[in-house]
């Protein structure tokens, strides 16, 4: 049953204050007659529907029930894992009026390696991540279901007991306030992040081997050139070109003699376009940190007036956009890689044998996988379409503008997989270029990358099976070893990393 997550979390103490005198203020609306939005009153459009007193915990355990309604398959655990951390980090900062058990029942499921069962489909991103939170809940109440080591789906309640931990009991707002919020659109955006910071420092790596392959200038890497342009992705993406092919002598073979003026753009513009992919990245993370650590769901409680206000901090619209950046980014690193596959298999643009194989007709060489890499380019453009502009009114017209954002976040690790497996394509192809060129050698650095690949794929002479040597190249550009070449990049080029421009 246990999913290990590598760290336990924990509220710190002085969050406890804050916790109880938000819930104090909650307590004394149940208490009283006036009435008070998702306390004594219905949901959405049934707002101007009063609850009995005697009624309220009930409210809450049916706003559960009657809100588990995804459908599809499950979210992958190591996002339901971020779910409940961020849910439990939200309510922590004491404005949404919940018991300190509320938060302690999060924490102790995460720390327990519990995974409930959440369905990946059925939210629009406004009012909350509605259904995948309540399928959240609901496994906290004892009543959902988690999911096993194996995949499978299990009854929670006895998850739960042989955890030790008790099925949570709602009480006033608790309901709501736990499923509330943009902890599942933004979960889902993090994880892709993460997901896509290999496979984006593989794509350096790779596209600097593509432009030895080809004897690509590394002229249009000169600091100069980005320096009086003065955007910070380019600028830094064109250092990590020069740093990664410093000491190629492939490239010093052909500073003199060869007769071509310029590269084209798949080379020499990698800088422009990888570091305007860097910059909308860089922003992104800016705006999930930021949601990361914010309270979102609805009504706000303010214990030092001793008020409860209602707003919208459940629409996700800044996750949504920044999804749709994160897409359209994503979506540039594969097609220019694409590109660069294409200019290599293309003898008349890079001047290595026709689909880089020796006997050309006799062998078809990288003919298809090129195909391949198409394929899965132009169908990350279509993922691309920004989700963001597709509002559609639920409930009754009441939630009449939504965000879309837990969709704008969920097709981002297809996205991702597709370009990968494009960036594993164009590894084969650099590689198998480069040794075309022997004796001479690359970088210290594209020597390492191209050894790597050289370790799990043989070097190509003739045409035979390469779907699962497409697998296993992919599987360096997605696993990290490709990033440890670009990460162990020397420090006197002081290189920025990723994420923090220089």
């Amino acid at each position: 049953m246990l999913h290990a997550g590598g760290i336990t979390i924990a509220l710190h103490s002085e969050a406890h204050a804050a916790v109880r005198a938000s819930h104090q203020v909650v307590a004394n609306a149940a208490a009283g007659n006036a009435p008070v939005y998702g306390v004594n009153t219905g949901f959405g459009k049934l707002a101007n529907k009063r609850i009995s007193s005697t009624d309220l915990d009930t409210l809450q355990l049916n706003l559960i029930r009657s809100h588990s309604v995804g459908v599809g398959g499950p979210l992958a655990p190591a996002v339901v894992r971020l779910m409940l951390a961020l849910k439990a980090a939200s309510l922590a900062r004491g404005f949404s009026g919940v018991r300190d058990v509320v938060i302690d029942t999060l924490i102790a499921v995460y720390n327990a390696g519990l995974v409930p069962f959440v369905p990946s489909q059925g939210s629009v991103g406004a009012s909350g991540d509605l259904a995948p939170l309540s399928h959240m809940t609901l496994a906290l109440l004892g009543e959902g279901e988690m999911l096993d080591v194996s995949g499978a789906r299990v009854p929670a309640g006895p998850a739960m007991q042989r955890a030790g931990i008790a099925p949570l009991r709602l009480a006033a707002k608790e309901g709501l306030a736990l499923i509330n919020g943009t902890q599942t659109s933004t979960a889902l955006a993090l994880h892709a992040l993460l997901t896509f910071e290999p496979v984006l420092e593989s794509a350096l790596v790779i596209g600097a081997l593509t432009v030895d392959a080809a004897r690509g200038s590394d002229g249009p890497f000169d600091p100069r050139i980005h320096k009086v342009r003065g955007q910070p992705g380019q600028i830094d993406v064109a250092k990590y070109y020069r740093a990664l092919l410093a000491g190629s002598a492939i490239r010093q073979s052909h500073t003199e003699g060869d007769d071509r003026v310029q590269d084209p753009y798949c080379l020499r513009c990698q800088p422009q376009v990888i570091g305007a992919c860097l910059d909308q990245l860089r922003h992104a993370a800016l705006v999930l940190l930021r949601e990361a650590n914010a309270v979102t769901d609805n009504p706000l409680v303010f214990a030092d007036t001793q008020e409860m206000i209602s707003g919208g901090n459940f629409h996700a619209e800044p996750v949504a956009l920044a999804c749709d950046a994160m897409a359209v980014a994503i979506a540039e690193v594969g097609a220019i890689a694409e590109r660069r596959i294409a200019m290599l298999i293309d003898g008349s643009v890079s001047r290595l044998p026709p689909f880089l194989t020796a006997d050309a007709g006799l062998n078809s060489g990288f003919m298809i996988a090129h195909v391949t890499a198409a394929s899965l380019a132009s169908e990350n453009k279509s993922l691309a379409h920004p989700a963001s502009v597709d509002s559609l009114p639920t409930s009754a017209n009441q939630e009449d503008h939504v965000s879309m954002a837990t969709f704008a976040a969920r097709r981002l690790q297809a996205m991702i997989s597709n370009t990968a497996h494009v960036l594993g394509i164009e590894l084969l192809a650099a590689a198998q270029g480069i040794e075309f060129l022997r004796p001479l050698k690359s970088s210290e650095a594209l020597e390492a990358a191209h050894a790597l690949l050289r370790a799990q794929c043989p070097s190509i002479n003739e045409d035979r099976y390469l779907a699962p040597e497409i697998e296993r190249a992919t599987q360096l550009v997605c696993n990290g070893a490709l990033s440890k070449v670009f990460r162990a990049l020397p420090a006197q080029t002081e290189l920025p990393t990723l994420w923090n421009p220089a």
